[in-house]
């Protein structure tokens, strides 16, 4: 099978995306984001080695720059860089995939309309996904295009873990623990015997952190137990969503503050999380580096939070054997990785602190009874290759 597979993550202002050459291991061949849809839209991209590579955008499109603009251009972006002709399929991240998917699938109109009940689930990714989807088969009909969904490697939890506390009738309506993330944790599942070593296939969780957090407890490198739950707002705090929150905080706000549940998802999904604490970013970076003491109330909680349901998770592994740092926060904020190792000490997490500061990949002290690495995550890579596998089928 000679010819490349483009991958596409669609969010509500950017397009991520990747071509990989398809093959059993697909390797990149060109990267980049066209960020600012909908405003002043910028263009970035580099090859397989990481250098820019020029893919400006007319002054023009910056008036109504839309998500059909922006894939319109992307291909013709490669159609110039003569790539165009040899793509065989498309690979898109799609955060929810409800009860029914547990692994990935072809996409038509049927599977479509199928997706988009799910919105109200992920309101703040899943419509973008699709939407990327819906332009595509608009604009190249006859391209084969592959869903790879978020929520799929969780699939393999008890029961126990996936159900809430309600009635029968309520979780056989759909109503239950998803968990999300699921593209990132299968691909630190792939390589953590290059890491581990023994101790890949025992008591695993690892934290993904980034603007959006969550913790996966692994045991044989399956998910066992994970932070979020029925939508991506549950569990950890992040960088503007709140995580879990009692439910009587949102009746409250209902009645005695008279919000409306738009009002309340706005505030618990884009007002919140570090953003919300801090007063000033979501950006854990520019939080790091203020003096204002709310930015350092948002880390501190940020970091109590993650330590609490580390706590939580390795209950219900029945002990811990390693902790796996990844994502923009968890690969390159050092100061957050040892407060919250810090924490979790009595768990037997001890971290050496240069090996920390270095970024190295093994962090933890040689006496530490729980190895503690960091790992890069790739989820593109993980949609290249159920795209290839699904196209070869």
């Amino acid at each position: 099978m000679n010819g490349d597979i483009l991958v596409l993550n669609s969010g509500s202002s950017s397009i991520k995306f990747a071509l990989y050459t398809a093959a059993r291991e697909p390797a990149r061949v060109l990267a980049g984001m066209i960020s600012g849809i909908g405003a002043a839209p910028s263009f970035i991209a580099e090859d397989a080695e990481g250098r820019p590579v020029p893919a400006g955008l007319p002054t023009a499109d910056a008036g109504a720059f839309t998500h059909e603009t922006a894939l319109a251009r992307l291909c013709d972006w490669l159609a110039s860089r003569g790539r165009s002709r040899n793509l065989l399929g498309a690979g898109h991240r799609v955060v929810h995939g409800g009860a029914r998917h547990a692994e990935p699938l072809r996409l038509d109109a049927d599977v479509l309309a199928a997706l988009e009940q799910l919105v109200p689930m992920a309101p703040l990714h899943q419509p973008h996904n699709l939407a990327a989807v819906r332009v595509l088969m608009k604009l190249q009909p006859h391209l084969p295009q592959v869903a790879c969904f978020d929520t799929a490697f969780h699939r393999t939890q008890p029961a126990t873990a996936q159900n809430f506390a309600l009635p029968r009738e309520i979780t056989a309506a759909g109503v239950r623990r998803y968990g999300f993330h699921g593209l990132s944790y299968e691909y630190i599942a792939g390589v953590l015997p290059r890491h581990l070593s023994g101790r890949a296939d025992g008591r695993v969780i690892v934290a993904h952190l980034g603007a959006g957090a969550s913790l996966c407890a692994m045991r044989g490198r399956r998910s066992v137990a994970t932070t979020m739950g029925f939508t991506a707002l549950e569990g950890l705090m992040m960088g503007t969503r709140s995580g879990s929150i009692d439910p009587g905080v949102l009746f409250y706000l209902m009645r005695e503050q008279s919000m409306s549940p738009a009002a309340v998802e706005d505030l618990l999904y884009r007002r919140s999380g570090l953003f919300g604490v801090s007063g000033t970013s979501s950006d854990m970076r520019e939080l790091l580096a203020s003096r204002d003491p709310r930015a350092q109330e948002a880390i501190e909680l940020f970091c109590y939070r993650a330590a609490r349901e580390i706590g939580s998770l390795a209950a219900a592994l029945g002990g811990l054997d390693a902790l796996v740092f990844t994502a923009g926060i968890g690969e390159r904020a050092a100061p957050v990785r040892a407060a919250i190792c810090e924490q979790s000490g009595w768990l037997g997490v001890e971290l050496d602190e240069t090996a920390n500061r270095e970024h190295r990949a093994l962090i933890s002290a040689p006496g530490s009874k729980v190895t503690v690495c960091v790992i890069p995550t790739d989820e593109e890579i993980v949609i290249a290759r159920h795209t290839f596998n699904l196209l070869k089928e």
